[in-house]
């Protein structure tokens, strides 16, 4: 029976009181309607008796028949058994009407001395076994959505699981990647500069570090927080560079809120100084600017004789994050002369539906 409300909805996928109740009188008088139309051929109590007969038939059919259904659920409960399930129940159904109305009719006969005829009757059990098919394939209707809705649902969140484990893995990449190169720097500096310069790099990187702790575990983070931190770690090279490193913003205050990967701006900016030449004879200058909703961070390339070692993470690592969070490209120029990335600012409602579940 299910008495327990939540049991119902576990195994039917609704509370099915009122279906139950509205259901089996709908039942009733249609099958009292195909039998004998007691309420046009009989007075009114008569006509009540009559239909009296085919409430009980109905009654045992549906609960007989919801038993069967609710026992079928609890052994082939997953969407692949649903043939299996529905042709078994399929044959129930027809056993049952069959048994009910042979079995009632005996004992309605015994019991009112009413004439039982198996012929007559035989004649009118299609029809009802046409109509219960039809009322329980609504419960199986329901069962089907709320199991499909389930499974989308599951199939959503292992996606889900799935891209936050990969934006975890690239933000953790970039923060190593950004140690390896600022050690390298550190390294430049206690043997081109004094211990005190070596000292005051450490700390400056040790606020850079404390920034990347307090930003925790987001994937997007507003240019305003992602500017502060890029200057901070301009502010820690101009330490070894001096005045032969120069950047250039050109940020206007209205694209402050706009939001970008966390490191983003700051892996290009170290890309365009480890890649570089850097000196007195030859400065580098970094332009970073706004275009139509796009960052930009433009300059001119020029090349060190010898190669720096390279982890080859940085913009690899924001074009897959990129691709994750949005599905926006970055737009990479190299015309041999001036090396451009163009990095997609992002709304709230940029983001890919599997990620902003993530976040939000």
């Amino acid at each position: 029976m299910l008495v327990n409300k939540e049991k119902r909805i576990k195994y039917l996928g609704f509370n099915d009181f009122w279906f139950i109740v509205i259901g089996i009188l709908i039942l009733s008088f249609i099958t009292d309607y195909l039998f004998s139309n007691s309420f046009a051929r009989y007075p009114f109590g008569k006509a009540v008796i009559s239909w009296s007969m085919s409430l009980f038939f109905s009654t045992c059919d549906w609960f007989i028949m919801r038993a069967i259904m609710i026992l079928l659920r609890k052994k082939y409960p997953t969407l692949k058994d649903s043939v299996k399930r529905i042709s078994l129940f399929f044959l129930s159904i027809v056993a049952t009407v069959v048994l009910v109305d042979f079995t009632g009719g005996m004992v309605i006969s015994l019991i009112w001395k009413i004439d039982y005829n198996p012929t007559y009757r035989s004649k009118i059990i299609l029809p009802v076994i046409l109509i219960s098919t039809m009322t329980m394939a609504i419960y199986e209707a329901i069962y089907f959505y709320v199991k499909l809705k389930k499974s989308i649902r599951e199939e959503e969140q292992a996606k889900q699981a799935i891209v936050q484990a990969q934006l975890d893995t690239l933000r953790n990449q970039a923060q190593p990647h950004f140690l390896f190169n600022s050690l390298n720097t550190l390294r430049d500096i206690i043997d081109q500069n004094s211990k005190e310069d070596a000292k005051q790099f450490v700390d400056k990187l040790s606020d850079v570090y404390r920034f990347i702790l307090e930003s925790g575990n987001v994937h997007l983070t507003s240019l305003r927080d992602e500017l502060r931190f890029a200057k901070a770690y301009i502010h820690i090279q101009s330490e070894r560079f001096g005045d032969n490193l120069k950047v250039n913003w050109n940020i206007p205050a209205t694209s402050m809120e706009l939001l970008i990967a966390p490191m983003s701006l700051q892996l290009l900016l170290e890309n365009a100084i480890k890649h570089n030449i850097v000196s007195k004879s030859r400065p580098l200058v970094i332009n970073v600017k706004i275009e139509n909703d796009h960052l930009i961070v433009k300059n001119r390339i020029q090349s060190k004789s010898t190669k720096t070692p390279s982890t080859r993470v940085g913009l690899k690592n924001i074009e897959k994050r990129y691709a994750l969070i949005s599905g926006k490209p970055l737009e990479i120029k190299n015309d041999g002369n001036q090396f451009e990335v163009s990095v997609p600012l992002l709304k709230l409602s940029d983001q890919k539906k599997n990620y902003a579940r993530i976040d939000h």
